[in-house]
This record gives structure tokens, sequence and C-alpha cells, in this order.
């Protein structure tokens, strides 16, 4: 879908590569810059740590890019980044604020210079800020560690750095609009992507209930601040989530678990009265459920037409993922793994004689001792 199309990547961590991962897997070419001697700070983030080194943290954010490692405070390594950006379609960056400029590589000039250019910066709190950002940062100051935890508990982060994977993804979406953009202007444009106020905008339902109410947003633990019953429950040997969102599918639940008593009170149809009897309503679920495996109620559940699932863990879940200890995830967005995460400047000789026709001259040949293509750049 983008093949052909140029990024260049100055970016490390997790937003901004992930970023430019979902732009290479959908058919970019993507020139990942890094610094010389560590790189990416994410390689030295492990364990764990394959075979080969490489941290997992890296591994999973970096497939489809090249790499090479140059010094911005190096005029020979200036002058390759210089050189790169006049090539590329797309420069994605989340330098703090002036890193740049200060070292000859202004961003606004560059525009100027090159007018189909992309350039888009992800900040942790936007273009003005001299704050780093850092997803645990943001997710205290942006409202989720508020309303994640048990009621009765300390405010709590989500398991996965999700404040930076929305900030990625709002970056991709921003740049594919971007690019639709310029092919009828034949400009490019200048972006800025922060973590705050991608983890504002994803606040959605908590925020408007504030907006509407005028009451503070409270934590609910597993369960839901608008919906009976849509919380996590015990069954006989594990634990499974009960959904449900309509007043048909509520009926269908208490059929399915035979809880009768419920089923025949009209106080509970509606939903706005299963909110006002919450209490009972958890209490008979729960005592319901401990009586017999998730298993056995997740069928009947099912059949009857209830969203529910059980509580995997993430090894259960690997099974079926298509995931791959070298590449990571499956593409979410329907993109391919053209080849895995590069070594720290693998491809920094390469790169520096080529340019951009790195791709055109390697990545795309077939290794006649593999079969396999995008790897015969490799030693």
């Amino acid at each position: 879908m983008l093949n052909g199309t140029r990024v260049l990547d100055l970016t490390r961590v997790l937003a901004g590569p992930l970023c430019t991962m979902m732009l290479g897997d959908l058919g970019a070419d993507v020139i990942k810059v890094e610094r010389p001697g560590t790189g990416d700070e994410t390689r030295g983030w492990g364990p764990p740590f394959d075979a080969t080194g490489a941290s997992a943290y890296f591994l999973s954010i970096n497939r489809n890019k090249l790499s090479i490692a140059l010094d911005i405070d190096e005029d020979v390594d200036r002058a390759t980044i210089d050189e790169l950006v006049e090539g590329a379609d797309i420069v994605v960056d989340n330098f703090r604020r002036g890193t740049l400029e200060r070292r000859g590589l202004d961003p606004k000039v560059l525009l100027t210079r090159h007018p189909r250019l992309i350039w888009c910066t992800i900040t942790g709190f936007g273009p003005e800020s001299d704050r780093p950002g850092y997803d645990f940062v943001t997710q205290a100051e942006c409202g989720w560690m508020a309303v994640t935890g048990e009621p009765d508990g300390d405010p709590m982060k989500v398991g996965v750095a999700l404040a930076d994977v929305i900030a990625g993804k709002d970056a991709a979406a921003a740049i594919l609009a971007a690019l639709v953009a310029r092919a009828s202007s034949g400009r490019g444009r200048r972006l800025f992507i922060s973590l705050v106020d991608s983890a504002n905008a994803a606040l959605v339902n908590v925020a408007q209930n504030v907006l509407v109410s005028g009451n503070d947003a409270a934590r609910w633990g597993n369960a839901h601040a608008n919906l009976v019953p849509y919380q996590l429950f015990r069954a006989a040997d594990r634990p499974l989530v009960i959904a449900v969102g309509s007043d048909a599918q509520w009926a269908s639940c208490v059929a399915a678990l035979g809880l009768t008593e419920l089923s025949s009170d009209q106080r509970l149809a509606a939903n706005a009265g299963r909110l006002a009897h919450r209490d009972r309503i958890v209490k008979e679920f729960s005592s319901r459920l401990a009586t017999a495996p998730a298993a056995v109620w997740q069928q009947r559940l099912a059949s009857a037409g209830v969203p529910t699932g059980l509580v995997k863990t993430v090894r259960e879940v690997l099974v079926d993922a298509g995931a791959s200890p070298a590449t990571g995830m499956r593409s979410s967005i329907g993109g391919a793994v053209r080849f895995p995460p590069p070594r720290l400047d693998e491809h920094g000789g390469v790169i520096r004689h080529s340019g951009w026709r790195v791709f055109e001259e390697t990545i795309g040949q077939t290794d006649a001792r593999s079969g396999r293509k995008g790897e015969s750049h490799r030693d």
C-alpha cells in the first residue's frame, strides 16, 4: 500500500518506533537512525534478550526497518541525515524541543527546502513543552490512573504502555492523512502528536460522563460505571468476564445462567434499574458462576449470544496470535513482515554508499542460499 514511500525514522523507545513500524508493515521503506554505540535506548531494556542479544522490547516495535548509526553532533553524520531527508517522503522524530534546531536540522528550514516533505514530531506534552514524554507520567496526569484499579486501592497504571501505543497509532493515522492531502495539493505538512493529547482523547466516554454529570470519575476495578453486569466473575476454576451491553442480552444472560429470580424482576429489565441494584446482581451472579468451570458458562453464554470471555494469560494468547520471537505480534492493520528488526548500524555502510537506493539494490533481492526475500543484506 505504501510501496516506494520513504520514511526516515529519527525516533526511539516506543511511540515513534511503533508508528514507523506500522508504516513499514504497510510497505514503506524505513531507515532508522540510531545513536552510535548504544542505539535506541530499548536495545538495553532487558532481560529478556534473545540468543543474539537483542532485547524483546526492541524486537517488538522495530521490524521492517534498516538501521544506520549517526551522531547528530558530528558534521559528517549530520550531512548524511540531510541527504536522507532530501530523499524522504516522511520524517518522524521524537527529540525534545530545540535539539534538532540547535544542530542545524531545523524541521522548519528543511520543510521549506523540501515542500513535499511530511514531518511528524511526537512529544510528551506538546510542541511548546520541554518536558520529556514518558507513558507512566502521561497515564498519571491524564486521568487514566485515577480510574484504573480497585475502588479502595491505589490508582493503577494500565499493564501495557498504552499512552505510547495510542500516540504511535495517532501519528501513523495523521501521517496517512497527510499523504492523502499531499497527493492532491502536492505539498507536505508539519504534524505534532503528543502523548498527552492522545491520552486525553482516549478518555472518551469516561470524560463525557464527567462533562454531562458534573461528578468526577471513580475507580470501578473490573466493573463498569454505566453497565451492569459488565465485569469479572470467578467460576469454579478460573475467572471470566461477562459484558451485558443491552437489555436483550440481559434477558438472555440470566436465562442461560438459570437465575430465574433475576429474570422475573421487572425492575432489572432496563439497564438503569440494574445499575440501582448492582450489589444484588453481582452477588447472585458470583454465587451461581462459582458452581461450575468457566468453560461451561462460556459455552452457555455464547450459545445465548451473551458476550463473554476467559481471562487468558499472555502465553495463552500467543498460542493463536501468529506472533514471532523475532518479529513480534502480527500486524493489526493487515501489514506484512518483510524483514526482522535490524542490528545496530547493520545497514550503515550500504546506506552511506547508496542512500535510499539501498531498498532497490538489496532488500528486494532473493537470497539464493535461503530462498527468502529481504535477507540478502545480512552478513
